[in-house]
């Protein structure tokens, strides 16, 4: 099985949750900072739009006893880029591009345990591809945010943002402090 990777992606072996968050699946489940959940049994898999939110999640995971790095390896959770591919090297989840309905066209980067066979693709309950991430990417380097977008307000979880390089809004899903 697989779970969808898109924007800034934790994946998190879903028996780490089991056996180490407090109150085990459901609690994580209920815990998680927005809708991006989505799992196959084996792995769990919340995104994020920011390095910011995507590092306090992680932070507050390792806060409640889940390991991150040990030994240079991810352990119990990996940090997945939609454009870059997993931060750091891992034992036990592999990442790659799988095709929704068997269609070439609706290609999407997935992560699931190592030597995993099933092409089955989990995704969040709402996801659409036609109004997905993965198809209408848009990406600004951290070290251009400054000088490319211009904060406007934030608003039901959305930091609006105007690109100051093609004149549109844009929206960015936040789950954290807020950018100002």
């Amino acid at each position: 099985m697989a779970v969808l990777i898109e924007g800034l992606s934790v994946v998190i072996l879903a028996d780490a949750i089991k056996v180490r968050y407090p109150g085990g699946w459901e609690a994580f489940a209920a815990d998680t900072p927005n809708a991006t959940l989505c799992w196959d049994g084996e792995l769990a898999r919340v995104g994020f739009m920011t390095p910011w939110d995507t590092k306090a999640f992680v932070e507050s995971l390792q806060s409640l006893g889940l390991i991150y790095l040990d030994g240079g390896l991810a352990r119990d959770m990996l940090v997945v880029d939609q454009l870059q591919g997993p931060a750091t090297p891992c034992e036990k989840i592999e990442c790659g591009y799988l095709f929704l309905e068997d269609n070439p066209e609706r290609r999407v980067l997935t992560a699931r345990l190592k030597g995993s066979r099933q092409e089955l693709v989990y995704t969040p309950d709402e996801w659409r591809f036609e109004t997905s991430l993965t198809r209408s990417f848009g990406y600004v380097p951290e070290k251009h945010v400054d000088k490319s977008l211009m904060f406007l307000r934030h608003e039901n979880g959305l930091d609006i943002c105007l690109n100051e390089v093609t004149g549109t809004e844009v929206f960015i899903g936040r789950t954290g402090q807020i950018v100002t």
